[in-house]
């Protein structure tokens, strides 16, 4: 799973740059057509220094191309939005994967520790049994020992 996401990561670091990078230069050229527009806009080559009809579309022009400048920007905006959904999307999915393997080993450390807790019940249930069947023993043997002292002595 790692190495798919450091795949997936490896090509879409380079895309992402690339994507920055295009988008730069196409605000570049929309400030730049921007700028000539506004120098069409301030032209005035007719009689008395009025605005002639060619200059009007020349400034039209100009705007048309912005707008076309804006939707390109606008689509590479979309794209880019697109590749930092889906890396999102990848991440979550390897956090996902990464924090269910976590709960899986956990859990195999509890069951493994409650192992180990009843194998350590266990055995100091029969230390238990041990020490008391010694004790019994020690008593047993008092007692048959002061049982033979008074027949001997007695």
């Amino acid at each position: 799973m790692f190495k798919r996401y450091l795949l997936v990561l490896l090509f879409l670091i380079p895309s992402i740059a690339f994507a920055q990078a295009k988008l730069d230069r196409m605000i570049e050229e929309r400030e730049s057509m921007h700028r000539q527009w506004k120098a069409s806009e301030s032209k005035q080559t007719g009689i008395f220094g009025n605005r002639t009809k060619k200059d009007m579309i020349d400034s039209h022009e100009w705007m048309q191309r912005i707008i076309q400048k804006d939707n390109q920007i606008m689509e590479e905006l979309r794209l880019m939005s697109e590749i930092e959904k889906t890396e999102i999307t990848y991440e979550k999915n390897d956090y996902k994967f990464i924090s269910q393997k976590q709960e899986r080993e956990i859990a195999m450390l509890k069951r493994s520790l409650e192992e180990k807790d009843l194998q350590v019940t266990e055995k100091k249930s029969d230390k238990r049994i041990f020490e008391w069947t010694t004790f019994i023993f020690l008593l047993s043997t008092l007692g048959l020992g002061y049982f033979y002292w008074k027949k001997v002595k007695g």
